[in-house]
């Protein structure tokens, strides 16, 4: 469902809206000679330990013209290597009493194994060999091509609202590959071939395109022994491409209407171009969604579903890419409801948004709510590696993990009012209405 995928974002977006003015995360931090670079966390409360990496390729590195690479190497990257057999890496882990997962989107992929802590050495193993000895061959390309097809088809193509999120984005962008769909195009799945896979491996999974990072029970001098061991004699590869593509301005309005045989509600659903997480507006068009949407009390539940009740969910917040990305907007309305009256209020806030400070109750709610998840942001050791590695990928920063909330309390009523004017403006916005049914139904 769609909401369960906006409401990952979400939270996701709550991240990125302040979770660490309180927190004292100490870490320790470093480059390999190789360019690989070092996160370490120490806590020796609980014996275990989270190992993981990321490396700076996502949904947005089209190669060779083909969709779809980084989320494929998410899959295919467990097919095994040069000294783990085919299907190993799970069964070495879960052996061991752990736990492992990947993830990829538009900007990195993310790979992590939770183990007890004596196993750590074993995380290190698992990971330099993902990096320097992984096995690419047609055996492996064929297994998890299908596997891949069948995610597409399950999550996007055959479930409902499964294609908004491309919807909006490829709507929202004409140039830059941020228009295209995290998980590929299905004819580029179908066409690409091992030599393609090949060289996609050896431009992007080099060391110094990736971060280590490293929390849980562990001695740090012990630690970089062992990834001493482990990784420092795995040599560097030339500096990956980067996307460079500037999107031009949407210059106008662009809306239209998409039928889904499959969905059960209308759904309006915008998107706003903004820029990118590491922009200071960031922050202030945060602090205006979490007024627009966080809590029951928030302004769009408020009118929308308790007031007006147009909608039975409302939402909203900034995508997480580090290129200018959207705002997103959406509101789920009643079977067979018209979706005009839901754009009319959703307006109608955003213009108070522009026109009025928001009150100093709402802000003082606000600032409680950051610094609220900043004391409750990192509760586990995985959260904490993955959070650290975010940090330095993103925003080359990972001490914003403690520090970063204050950059939000600097963010006055004033500010929020500045980007709501900016941003939030008819020409810079797409607008879908989401319709059940097919179009040749409704003729």
């Amino acid at each position: 469902m769609l909401l369960r995928r906006c409401c990952a974002l979400l939270i996701m977006a709550l991240w990125a809206a302040g979770v660490s003015a309180q927190t004292n995360i100490e870490f320790t931090k470093y480059t390999l000679d190789n360019g690989l670079k070092v996160i370490l966390h120490q806590d020796n409360s609980t014996p275990i330990v989270a190992v993981s990496i990321m490396y700076e390729v996502g949904g947005k590195d089209s190669f060779e013209g083909r969709t779809g690479f980084a989320h494929f190497f998410e899959h295919l990257l467990f097919e095994g290597s040069k000294h783990i057999g085919r299907g190993e890496f799970t069964k070495y882990v879960e052996e061991a009493g752990g736990v492992l997962n990947a993830n990829t989107s538009q900007d990195r992929t993310y790979y992590y194994e939770i183990l007890p802590s004596n196993q750590l050495e074993l995380g290190l193993w698992l990971e330099s060999e993902r990096l320097l000895h992984a096995v690419v061959n047609q055996e492996g390309v064929e297994t998890q091509r299908e596997v891949v097809k069948e995610e597409r088809r399950q999550s996007y193509d055959n479930r409902p609202y499964g294609q908004l999120l491309y919807e909006l984005f490829k709507h929202g962008f004409r140039e830059h590959p941020y228009k295209d769909p995290n998980i590929g195009y299905m004819e580029d799945l179908n066409s690409a071939q091992e030599e393609d896979y090949k060289r996609f491996y050896e431009t992007y999974y080099v060391p110094n395109n990736a971060i280590l990072s490293i929390a849980g029970d562990l001695d740090i001098e012990q630690t970089r022994a062992l990834i001493e061991k482990y990784f420092a004699d795995i040599p560097a590869g030339a500096e990956p491409p980067r996307v460079t593509t500037v999107e031009p301005p949407l210059g106008g309005e662009v809306r239209d209407s998409i039928w889904d045989a499959k969905a059960p509600l209308p759904a309006l659903v915008m998107g706003y171009r903004t820029p990118e997480r590491n922009h200071p507006d960031y922050y202030a068009i945060s602090m205006m969604n979490q007024v627009l949407s966080q809590g029951q009390s928030s302004r769009l539940n408020k009118v929308l579903v308790d007031e007006k009740q147009l909608a039975v969910q409302a939402g909203s917040f900034p995508s997480f890419t580090q290129g200018p990305g959207l705002a997103i907007a959406f509101a789920f309305g009643k079977p067979g409801s018209d979706l005009k009256p839901i754009e009319e209020v959703f307006n109608q806030e955003v213009e108070k948004m522009q026109t009025e400070l928001i009150t100093e109750r709402e802000f003082q709610k606000l600032r409680n709510q950051i610094e609220a998840n900043a004391i409750s942001g990192y509760g586990t050791m995985s959260g904490i590696a993955e959070g650290l590695a975010n940090y330095e990928m993103y925003q080359g920063d990972a001490n914003l993990i403690n520090t970063e909330t204050e950059r939000y309390m600097r963010v006055t009523r004033e500010d929020i009012r500045r980007v709501a004017k900016k941003y939030y403006t008819k020409d810079n916005r797409v607008t879908l209405y989401w319709v059940p049914g097919s179009k040749e139904d409704s003729k």
